[in-house]
């Protein structure tokens, strides 16, 4: 039996509305359990498989799609996306803004890859991290939430010269969709998720009723659900769309565990997910997100004193975790603060769901931290 007596006090401490924890290694789940509350205004409870929107976690499955892609020649990693993705064709660098206001824009040196997508290199923002976004949308007029326009943007930057996190992976998403002529939701439910076992992971055009509810506090400290859905929009949204259960993502975290092979369903080549996690960034340092909307995330580095790096899809730290993490394990999170790494080098990993907005709550941090101990007590 694990001791889970600090993840209890870590979530009594950190006014959450619910979470789940789950710790696996290569065999099978060693920990699972629920707490608190899927949705403070019906009181209903939050249980393992309680249904949430895991966001950002959305994209390491993407990745893997696309990764499988590149294995059957379909995708290059190297190649000009262009010719997948007309559209990123001949991609623009934003230099700055007019007396008008309007984007002024000049040529990319590079063309864009497969690889700078997944490594967050490509020179796409976010609207919630990058102020020159919101400027290019306002000079435009402002994208209909769901929409292939929210994606749509000039880059910050030539590819490969910096890392900053964006819509990449949404672009990986549509790159899947036009080498395989299927929506992106099944392509992942044939190739990923069904051989995997997670029969609860989709992009939904609705959130279900019984789907976890994302909560904000409010200014008294009580936590109050608010009606976001990032899903059910014109688009699988590779980038954040997903919805899954913390088991359903304990799955996926213990195929990468077992280098690309769960219950002797094989979805990638055991080099391919070592591949995956490599620093395929270096000597850039990725990882660290500014924030141009405070209220949806906070800035936010998972490790500000290591140089970490970015694989084909992940976080990589170059040295221990201050909560035992090897180095060389793979992790990311979700905006709603959902968060999970990936061990190999022990062989262990886990998953951390709730719903909470603004990103990078310290209290679900904390929990997440004393989850973390927990698999290496």
């Amino acid at each position: 039996m694990i001791d889970d007596s600090q993840f209890e006090a870590a979530f009594a401490a950190a006014n959450i509305p619910g979470a789940v924890g789950m710790i696996v290694d290569r065999d099978g789940v060693r920990y699972a359990r629920a707490l608190g509350v899927a949705d403070t205004a019906s009181g209903a409870p939050m249980a393992v498989d309680t249904l949430a929107q895991i966001a950002s976690m959305t994209k390491a499955l993407v990745s893997v799609g696309a990764m499988q892609l590149v294995e059957q020649g379909k995708l290059s990693l190297d190649g000009d996306i262009g010719a997948v993705l007309p559209e990123l064709a001949n991609p623009q660098v934003l230099e700055g803004f007019g007396d008008d206001g309007q984007p002024l824009l000049r040529p990319a040196k590079r063309p864009l890859t497969l690889r700078h997508l997944l490594t967050h290199t490509s020179g796409f923002g976010y609207s919630f991290i990058h102020p020159e976004v919101l400027q290019v949308y306002a000079a435009r007029g402002m994208p209909s939430a769901g929409t292939l326009d929210t994606i749509r943007m000039p880059l910050m930057f030539d590819p490969g010269e910096r890392w900053e996190y964006g819509v990449s992976t949404d672009w990986v998403g549509q790159a899947i969709e036009a080498v395989t002529g299927q929506r992106l939701n099944d392509y992942l439910i044939a190739n990923v998720l069904g051989p995997l076992g997670m029969h609860a992971t989709a992009f939904r055009p609705a959130l279900p009723a019984d789907a976890a509810k994302v909560h904000v506090r409010t200014p008294d400290g009580a936590l109050s659900p608010i009606p976001l859905y990032l899903g059910g929009g014109e688009f699988d949204g590779g980038g954040g769309g997903g919805t899954s259960t913390a088991p359903d993502y304990a799955r996926f975290v213990r195929m990468l565990l077992n280098g690309g092979e769960l219950d002797g369903q094989r979805v990638l080549r055991a080099e391919t997910v070592a591949d995956m996690g490599r620093d395929h960034v270096a000597p850039l340092r990725a990882g660290y997100m500014g924030s141009a909307m405070p209220e949806l995330s906070a800035p936010y580095d998972t490790f500000p004193d290591q140089h970490t790096g970015w694989g084909l899809g992940f976080l990589i730290n170059p040295e221990p975790g201050p909560n035992g993490r090897s180095p060389g394990s793979m992790a990311w999170a979700g905006i709603f603060n959902c968060y999970y790494w990936v061990d190999p080098v022990k062989g262990v990993g886990g998953v951390f769901v709730s719903q909470l907005s603004p990103f990078g709550d310290p209290g679900a941090l904390d929990c997440f931290g004393a989850l973390e101990r927990m698999a290496y007590a």
